[in-house]
């Protein structure tokens, strides 16, 4: 049994403080899913195979230490709550290992492997130290429904701000910070990150409260709630939702940069980038960069990886408008049909990448648009309704386990990412593609088209028609917190 200290509203400077946690550990994770690859064969020269197998290893261990942190979490007791303490006691090992692991020592390519294992193994541990409890914290910082859809938007918004900075400006960023020297700009832009993250670490410890709090009679063995866990079936189908959900994040975002190089016209690239005024913006910005004594900004100067990059900003910039509109949608008709609805919308936008003609760049953008919004509509969706798992576990067994729900939740985000991954790259081997061929066979095109629209969309509609049997809509939302605040007040 439970109780909830009053019932007083999220303050804005709760939130945006509690959001800055996000914008700091997405930082570090945004970078790991976009470049860490990147940086182990390109910039600190390990040959490919020896850094997948880092990469695999590093993340096969991280997934099941979530497991492992979230009953650690949950049997947390100190002044300061359960969760809260672990965003300070990880904040500098965390900015300081994220250093390390974009470091460049000169060792021997054994040494190099080692040294990368090491570090990148310490730095999923770290995070999930840090980002399990973070997540869960989110759970327990208030019991009133509609305050949580609020709370999840305002972090899926420094999300967003975040994979915005990463996936657009980065590697610019490395490239002009270090004058060319990858190796040493990386390390610039990873310091900064990390002084960032651990001041925007220490301002969410200071600015957040826990709320929801178990009675001191409150005790389960572990095995007691991993019995509850398996048991519970909307924890089952969000686990399986989030499953789904990074299969296809991670399987289409692997993906897109292979349709703008091989399947559209660059010519046509060329041109549009040309009639929006993008290049004359770069021009523009570079002439400022330079005034200012730092090296020249590099921005990629063919036409598909830039018009790639274009792409992914305008999704992300569309992801935090949809953002916006979850809560109030959220407030009025229930997460989950609203989730249903936009994941559907969201996968019909991707399956007509696959119909559109080669020189048909504007279409594809605006199409993207409409995507990263209805996508955005759903993003803190997922995350809250997770938390409701959390309510519907304490109101069903009478124990609150916040955190061991939130740990499955982020194995099957890791898992998802992963299986994504690996189809994405059997995909291209199936169909035949050839590596920086500039003429694929039509099969390998054709497959390419597919898998950034027919199969990551298909996965989306799976994942809503899986939402059908998801219990807690919004009469269950509404039962779940008047009867859980009648337990806690009693």
């Amino acid at each position: 049994m439970n109780k909830e200290k009053g019932v007083q509203k999220l303050s804005v400077l709760e939130k945006v403080g509690y959001s800055l946690g996000d914008l700091a550990a997405n930082l570090i994770f945004q970078t790991l899913m976009t470049f860490l690859a990147y940086f182990y064969t390109d910039v600190y020269k390990i040959p490919a195979g020896k850094a997948s197998l880092v990469i695999f290893t590093g993340g096969i261990i991280g997934a099941f230490f979530n497991v492992a942190m979230g009953l650690i979490a949950d049997r947390t007791s100190t002044r300061w709550g359960k969760f809260r303490p672990w965003i300070l006691w990880t904040s500098v090992p965390f900015g300081v290992i994220a250093l390390l692991a974009f470091s460049t020592p000169n060792f021997s390519e054994d040494g190099k492997v080692i040294y990368a294992l090491i570090t990148y193994l310490l730095l999923v541990l770290v995070y999930s130290a840090n980002n399990l409890p973070y997540s869960a914290l989110s759970g327990v910082m208030t019991g009133d429904m509609a305050d949580r859809n609020s709370l999840s938007s305002y972090r899926f918004v420094a999300v967003m701000v975040a994979q915005f900075i990463i996936q657009s400006l980065l590697l610019p960023l490395a490239i002009s910070l270090g004058h060319g020297d990858k190796a040493v700009g990386f390390e610039k832009v990873m310091f900064f990150f990390a002084t960032i993250g651990v001041v925007c670490f220490l301002i969410t410890f200071l600015t957040t409260r826990e709320r929801v709090l178990p009675t001191k009679q409150e005790k389960s063995s572990v095995s007691q709630d991993l019995s509850d866990l398996v048991k519970n079936r909307p924890w089952v189908i969000m686990l399986s939702l989030t499953i789904l959900i990074f299969i296809t994040l991670s399987l289409k975002g692997g993906m897109y940069i292979y349709y703008f190089k091989y399947y559209l016209n660059p010519v046509a690239q060329a041109t549009f980038l040309q009639e929006i005024g993008f290049n004359h913006f770069i021009e523009g910005l570079n002439q400022f960069i330079t005034g200012l004594g730092l090296g020249k900004f590099e921005w990629p100067e063919d036409a598909p990886t830039s018009a790639n990059s274009l792409f992914n900003a305008g999704g992300i910039i569309m992801m935090i408008v949809g953002i916006m509109f979850s809560k109030p949608l959220a407030d009025k008709f229930g997460k989950r049909n609203v989730f249903g609805i936009f994941l559907t919308l969201s996968a019909l936008c991707l399956i007509m990448f696959n119909f559109y003609a080669r020189d048909s760049i504007g279409i594809v953008f605006v199409t993207q648009l409409l995507h990263g919004f209805t996508y955005g509509v759903t993003i803190p969706l997922l995350w809250a309704m997770i938390a409701d798992v959390a309510d519907y576990s304490e109101w069903k067994n009478n124990r609150r386990a916040t955190a061991i729900i939130f740990s499955a939740m982020i194995f099957g985000l890791k898992a998802g990412l992963s299986i994504g991954g690996a189809i994405g790259a059997t995909l291209l081997s199936n169909y035949g593609y050839i590596a920086e061929k500039a003429d694929q066979t039509a099969e390998a095109v054709s497959g390419i088209k597919m898998s950034v629209s027919i199969y990551p969309g298909i996965i989306f509609i799976l994942g809503a028609i899986l939402v059908i049997w998801y219990e807690i809509d919004k009469t269950m939302e509404l039962k779940l917190e008047k009867e859980l605040k009648q337990r806690r007040n009693a």
